[in-house]
């Protein structure tokens, strides 16, 4: 396997950084508070990185959220390229594709995604018993979605239903939404849905498909907030000084820098095999889940190493570091506790159904 950049991966992740890197500053994100940077949401769809994601890949995609989270931009970039571009193209019919990637490619349609964890939603009618698994190319949803994030930015929401069949729901047909807060500032809602039309998406192993691009590209996304929090934590260090030393000459700060940049090496690597593997059509789903329990455990960790190494600053609300913190929390409870995701690559590996 190779995991080098393609000339178009390396400049769209280039850019990207220059991008990311310009638009959420400090102050800037500040004043965004748990609401979407608009502007840089222009920004990055103008430059064609949203759709670039259909050429570069899942590969391509977790080199941009690297990016993202270093800065811990705040857009819905990682849910509308993964819920909506990656598995509309992969899974959407002729017609759904022609309607809906031009719209997600220029940022006029957000997809929020809903496909794993709490919530229960049902569809009705009953679909076909003839197709396997049974479905049906529209139905009425009823259930409630607790937190979906970015639902505040989103025109359509992909869920799950308890048959573990995907639906694309247009927020604006909703029963209602209200706001929840999350750990981390982004944007979340919780979702009513009674009897709301859904159009289905996919068919036998979307479900699967979508629930390992998400697991990967998040976890891609979390290497870059755990880079960005260590970035923060080395330039810190180098320059608070003590006894007339900078904190990084003691051998505790430099062990616990290094165990953290391990961990966040650990994290990018699964997640760019896992990437790689689905782009070169090769099963990749428990290198899925081996993303996710490195960003979750690791993620973890890095996170708490980044804040406890600034010291008092670190628990300082308003301190940029503490974004990474929150949001490295946060995707660990996204991506699933550590715990189960161990357990269901276990179970994998005892049935003799994990991929070598």
């Amino acid at each position: 396997m190779d995991f080098t950049p393609t000339e178009e991966q390396a400049a769209a992740a280039d850019l990207a950084a220059r991008i990311f890197g310009d638009h959420s500053t400090h102050e800037r994100l500040t004043v965004a508070g748990t609401g979407s940077d608009a502007g840089l949401w222009k920004e990055l769809c103008a430059a064609g990185l949203v759709g670039a994601v259909a050429d570069t890949g899942l590969l391509g995609l977790v080199l941009l959220l690297e990016e993202q989270g270093r800065t811990t931009a705040q857009v819905p970039f990682a849910a509308s390229c993964v819920y909506g571009l990656l598995a509309v193209t992969a899974h959407g019919s002729p017609e759904q594709r022609e309607r809906l990637l031009p719209g997600i490619a220029d940022g006029t349609v957000v997809v929020a995604g809903a496909i794993s964890g709490a919530g229960t939603l049902s569809a009705s009618p009953p679909a076909s018993p003839s197709l396997s698994p049974p479905l049906s190319p529209s139905g009425r949803l009823t259930g409630v979605l607790p937190a979906v994030p970015w639902l505040r930015d989103a025109t359509h929401v992909l869920a799950a239903d308890d048959r573990r069949r995907l639906w694309l729901v247009r927020t604006a047909e909703a029963a209602a939404g209200e706001p929840v807060e999350l750990t981390a500032p982004w944007s979340a809602g919780r979702l009513t849905l009674d009897g709301v039309p859904g159009e289905a998406l996919g068919s036998a192993g979307a479900y699967d498909d979508v629930l390992a691009t998400a697991r990967t590209a998040f976890a891609g996304l979390q290497a870059g907030v755990c880079a960005g929090s260590l970035a923060r934590a080395v330039e810190h260090t180098n320059t608070r000084e003590q006894f007339g030393q900078p904190l990084a000459a003691r051998q505790g700060v430099q062990l616990r820098a290094a165990d953290a940049h391990m961990d966040t090496e650990a994290i990018r690597v699964t997640a760019y095999e896992a990437a790689w593997r689905r782009d070169e059509g090769l099963p990749y789903a428990t290198h899925a889940l081996t993303a996710a329990w490195w960003a979750s455990e690791a993620g973890r960790r890095v996170v708490h190493t980044g804040q406890h190494l600034h010291g008092g600053a670190g628990a300082d609300l308003t301190h940029p570091v503490h974004r990474h913190f929150l949001w490295g929390r946060q995707l660990d409870a996204y991506l699933g506790c550590g715990g189960e995701l161990l357990q269901e690559l276990g179970e994998l590996i005892a049935n003799g159904e994990a991929e070598t």
